[in-house]
C-alpha cells in the first residue's frame, strides 16, 4: 500500500470532530427562554429596542432565574451575551452561573462596574482549586448603548472581550468542569447588586471560540 493511500484511508476512517455543544438564551418574553420557564422576581419588563425586544431590569429588584448551569461539565468554554447597561450602583452583577453541589460551589459570573456615565467589565470564573477574575478599570465604554461582551477558556487562558476586542487575560490552571447548577439574570444569585440596564442574548459554547466566531450585534 502506497503512502498516499494508507493517508487518505487515515482521513477517511478517522472520526470526525464532535461538534460543539451550544445554547441560546434570547430574552424577549418572560414565559420561556432557551425551552425553561423562568422564575420572576420584581417587576422586569420586555421592551423593544434597537437590538430586538430584550428584558429591560430597573437596577432595584428586578431578576430572572433559570433552571440550569449551560455550560455544566464543560472543560473549555464561551460566553457570549448582548446587554445595555444604564448606569446605576457602582457593582452591578447581571449573568450568574451557580453549581448546587454545596461541598463545590463553582460560578461564572458577568458583572459590570459604573463610574459616572460609564462602565466597565468584570468577568469571574471560581471553583474547587481556581478563582480568576478578569478587570480593568482603565478600559471604560459609555452607558446606555448595546454591547457584546465574551468570554472564553481555552483549556489554558481565560480572556474577556468587548464588541469582539481582547479586554483581559490571565492564564487559569486547575480549571475543572463545573457541576449542573442555575443561573440567575439581572442580579447576583443571593438577591444582592441588581443590575440596571437590559439584556438581549446570552449564548454558550462548550469550546474557546475566537472572536471571529462570536455572535456579534446586528442592529436594525
Amino acid at each position: 500500500m502506497s503512502l498516499r493511500v494508507a493517508l487518505l484511508l487515515a482521513l477517511v476512517l478517522s472520526p470526525a470532530p464532535a461538534l460543539a455543544r451550544q445554547v441560546t438564551w434570547t430574552f424577549d418574553n418572560l414565559q420561556s427562554i432557551g425551552k425553561l420557564r423562568p422564575q420572576v422576581v420584581g417587576d422586569p419588563k420586555v421592551e423593544d429596542s434597537t437590538v430586538g425586544k430584550a428584558v429591560v431590569f430597573d437596577g432595584v429588584d428586578d431578576a430572572l432565574y433559570l433552571g440550569r448551569h449551560p455550560l455544566a461539565g464543560a472543560a473549555q468554554f464561551t460566553v457570549e451575551a448582548t446587554f445595555r447597561p444604564d448606569g446605576g450602583a457602582f457593582e452591578q452583577r447581571w449573568l450568574h452561573l451557580a453549581s448546587d453541589d454545596p461541598a463545590n460551589q463553582t460560578r461564572m459570573l458577568f458583572e459590570i462596574r459604573v463610574v459616572g456615565d460609564s462602565w466597565y467589565l468584570d468577568s469571574f470564573v471560581k471553583g474547587k482549586g481556581y478563582s480568576q477574575v478578569l478587570i480593568d478599570p482603565k478600559k471604560l465604554h459609555p452607558v446606555g448603548r448595546w454591547y457584546h461582551v465574551a468570554q472564553t477558556f481555552d483549556g489554558k487562558t481565560y480572556r474577556s472581550y468587548v464588541d469582539g476586542v481582547l479586554e483581559c487575560e490571565a492564564t487559569l490552571e486547575n480549571f475543572s468542569p463545573q457541576m449542573p447548577g442555575n443561573a440567575s439574570v439581572g442580579v447576583r444569585y443571593n438577591r444582592v447588586n441588581y443590575f440596571h440596564g437590559a439584556v438581549r442574548t446570552a449564548r454558550f459554547t462548550d469550546r474557546a471560540l475566537k472572536p471571529g466566531a462570536f455572535k456579534l450585534l446586528r442592529r436594525k
